[in-house]
């Protein structure tokens, strides 16, 4: 009788030693961030300076290493624990190995499309402009905007010139025109209207007067780029952008009115919404949890199930999609219903508890930045998740990039102590539905699949996760011969053989879609 208490004994401290290993492992980053005011912006930087080739110089190679480069590899890093313990899947993946010699006529296909990309994407604005210190012009160096087809005051111009007989400068446009509001006694004026304006005068005040009035108007219409004006007198030449956009127009949802207590109104202003097939007992747990919390809460269900069973209820909408349709697909068609601010995501074999907040998680967002806020989920065993990924891409030249994910997270949250900012999370989130859209789910990843949508939002969500809003996950454990047929065929899709071509597909869509060469994660 006494080896069963010191084998208990033994599993409870080498379980303890693990979770305290993992939790010295991963990395706590920066005390905290506030998030929940704008971030002041530091004084414009100064140019470069001069290349002096007399100077002699020393490398550091540590911080030399962490600028970018052209090129770049993935290799697996090593972790605390043994691979053995979690199983293989966090080593480094060549996407390129998934295609045979006949298909390397789809790298030429990829760089034409990322070639065609980025020029969809980038803009003049996005060109490098110096302003030299000792040049006499004055300019706006960045933040002038206009609407397409219109005009604006050019703020900033200014020359300061030593004393001279006469003085003359010369604006030049490619996409617009230039003009002044208002004209100058003393002041020579030439090619108003026109793409190239000349101002010459004997005085300088003069002329620093005029150039207060200069106006530029958009006549080549495009929705989102920009006009680099040109701008010289004698001897110095200075240029700097005009931003040429229609300003996104915004996405407002009704305020969500406090629900008399203080707190947010979580009927209006979130939506649950969840994927089904073939677990109606496991949906409706979820269902009826959400109910005892959150009886006014609208459920939207995205259902591709060969024989799909009715739900009914308040408050909920059941979308019956073509038979194994799939995952992301599913996830694409309940959010595309969804009408409130904010959107939480579960799985449908999740419970809610009193431990599931979603206040907590509104709030979050409702005072932050943060577009996307995951929270935790609590297996079975006891053990809870909240898979906190960062996620990196280094790049690679001609071959592709390299994509990075490890555990952790960037920096603690500040006013939200068990709170943090990192780049993916767990199943389980809350989002500006706004953000969820302009993301999206790949539909051609049909079963297994989750890290992909915060692969695909990298540079468009801003992600956080906390750690004390948690969710119970339905217990999996079940007897083979107690398994219903319905169990039994979930189990056939959820798990595939291995023979299965799911896993190809993912590195298909990551070398081409992605334009990543490698994966690499600890």
């Amino acid at each position: 009788m006494r080896g069963a208490p010191r084998s208990c004994a033994l599993a409870v401290g080498v379980a303890s030693a693990l979770a305290l290993l993992l939790h010295l492992w991963v990395p706590a980053g920066p005390p905290s961030v506030d998030l929940r005011d704008p971030p002041r912006l530091p004084p414009p930087p100064r140019g470069p300076a001069r290349a002096y080739p007399h100077v002699p110089f020393r490398l550091r190679r540590d911080v030399i290493e962490l600028l970018p480069g052209n090129g770049c590899s993935c290799a697996a890093e090593p972790g605390p624990l043994p691979r053995q313990l979690f199983g293989p899947g966090r080593g480094a993946v060549d996407f390129g190995s998934s295609f045979g010699p006949g298909e390397r006529r789809l790298q030429q296909q990829r760089e034409h499309e990322f070639r065609s990309y980025r020029r969809r994407v980038q803009s003049p604005a996005d060109r490098l402009l110096i302003v030299r210190a000792n040049s006499p012009l004055e300019y706006p160096a960045q933040g002038v905007e206009v609407r397409p087809l219109q005009t604006v005051l050019v703020p900033g111009l200014s020359l300061q010139a030593p004393g001279r007989e006469s003085y003359e400068v010369n604006l030049t446009a490619s996409m617009g025109t230039l003009a002044v509001a208002a004209v100058v006694e003393g002041v020579s004026l030439r090619g108003e209207g026109q793409p190239h304006l000349s101002m010459a005068t004997t005085h300088l005040d003069h002329l620093n007067r005029q150039l207060q009035f200069v106006t530029y108007t958009n006549t080549l219409f495009h929705p989102d780029t920009a006009d680099i004006v040109q701008f010289c007198t004698h001897g110095h030449e200075a240029a700097f952008a005009i931003r040429i956009r229609h300003p996104p127009a915004p996405r407002l949802y009704g305020p969500g009115d406090s629900d008399g207590d203080g707190g947010y109104n979580v009927s209006a202003l979130v939506t649950i919404a969840t994927k089904t097939f073939l677990r109606y007992e496991k949906l409706r747990g979820l269902l009826s949890s959400i109910r005892r919390f959150y009886p006014g809460v609208t459920v939207v269900v995205a259902d591709d199930s060969p024989r799909p069973e009715p739900l009914s209820g308040p408050h909920l909408e059941h979308y019956v999609m073509p038979f194994g349709k799939g995952w992301f697909a599913g996830r694409n068609l309940a959010v595309s219903q969804v009408t409130t601010k904010y959107v939480l995501w579960v799985d449908d074999d999740f419970i809610f508890t009193p431990r599931t907040r979603l206040e907590k998680l509104v709030d979050v967002l409702e005072r932050t930045s943060l577009d996307l806020v995951g929270g935790a989920v609590r297996e079975i065993t006891g053990f809870t998740t909240t898979y906190r990924q960062r996620l990196s891409v280094r790049a690679g030249g001609a071959g592709g990039d390299c994509l990075r994910a490890r555990p952790g997270f960037h920096h603690r949250l500040a006013g939200f102590p068990d709170c943090v900012v990192t780049d993916g999370v767990v199943n389980f989130f809350l989002a500006r539905t706004d953000k969820v859209r302009q993301v999206g789910f790949d539909p051609r990843l049909r079963r297994v699949a989750h890290l992909e949508f915060f692969i695909d939002g990298l540079g468009v969500l801003h992600v956080g996760s906390c750690e004390d809003v948690v969710v119970d996950h339905a217990s999996k454990l079940a007897l083979p011969w107690r398994r219903s047929e319905g169990e039994r065929q979930y189990a056939r899709y959820r798990y595939p053989a291995a023979r299965d071509d799911s896993l190809s597909l993912k590195h298909r869509l990551f070398f081409f879609k992605n334009r990543f060469k490698c994966m690499a994660g600890n």
